[in-house]
């Protein structure tokens, strides 16, 4: 199995904690030189020097807001080529779908859709040089079952996972990729907001609430980041090359639907 990523340039956004630096961590395992994508200079120095490295490999970072859309632009194409994507960002606050205002759709259309896109028209005319893209979206369960109380989240990330299709089908013959991980209930920051929000919503204990959420999981536990960043990882490899379009749930059997 052709898992060396060796000489491929990757990008990891969000890539200074979470999911997003536990994919790094393993596309730099495998021989990826990796650039970190984050808002903070600090957090992404501290997770740079958690990469694993041998012989030629190279890693660096990219501090950027992934709302200046011109500003993204600018600097991922200035580190271009990239043959790897990684589209990481956090979710939106959670709340009803109906309670939403018109400026929140818009922050996490802007944040996750838009960022994405931008991303990818910079780094597309290498991939199609090259003859060899991968484009992994990070998003969420609730593109196949939606989640209560996050309603601007499940429209966004389906938003996402559409446009992710789309794109699977435009770019195929290019050599490029393009696939979604659904992470189920992970140990990340994400988790603990998630937590919270639901721990006030019902003025619950959070030890309680976590209970709750794991009846429905048949693992019995919460993921650890590096779980998920196995298969956000795997799906870049040479081996993967003809895994295209679909979403892949990585949460313990959570999800119902096939």
């Amino acid at each position: 199995m052709d898992l060396d990523l060796t000489g491929k340039n990757a990008l990891v956004c969000g890539g200074s904690h979470g999911i997003g630096k536990a994919a790094a961590i393993e596309l730099a395992a495998l021989g990826a030189n990796v650039t970190l994508l984050s808002r903070t200079e600090a957090s992404l120095k501290n997770a740079l020097s958690e990469l694993p490295s041998k012989g030629a490999q190279k890693h660096t970072f990219i501090a950027v807001d992934m709302n200046d859309h011109a500003a993204l632009a600018e600097k991922v194409s200035a580190a271009a080529p990239f043959y790897i994507v990684i589209n990481n960002t956090g979710g939106p606050p959670g709340g009803a779908a109906n309670a939403a205002t018109i400026d929140e759709f818009n922050a996490a259309f802007s944040q996750h859709l838009l960022a994405n896109h931008t991303i990818l028209q910079a780094v597309l005319p290498g991939m199609k040089a090259a003859k060899y893209g991968r484009i992994v979206n990070v998003i969420s369960t609730s593109v196949k079952e939606p989640i209560r109380n996050l309603g601007v989240s499940n429209t966004i990330r389906g938003a996402v996972a559409n446009w992710s299709k789309t794109l699977a089908t435009e770019l195929g013959g290019f050599g490029i990729t393009v696939n979604n991980v659904l992470p189920g209930y992970t140990k990340t920051a994400r988790l603990d907001q998630i937590l919270g929000d639901r721990a006030k919503a019902t003025q619950q204990d959070e030890a309680v609430v976590a209970k709750s959420m794991l009846a429905n999981v048949p693992a019995g536990r919460f993921a650890d980041a590096h779980e998920i960043a196995g298969v956000i990882a795997f799906l870049a490899t040479p081996a993967a090359g003809y895994i295209n379009g679909i979403n892949v749930p990585v949460d313990g059997g959570r999800t119902q639907s096939l």
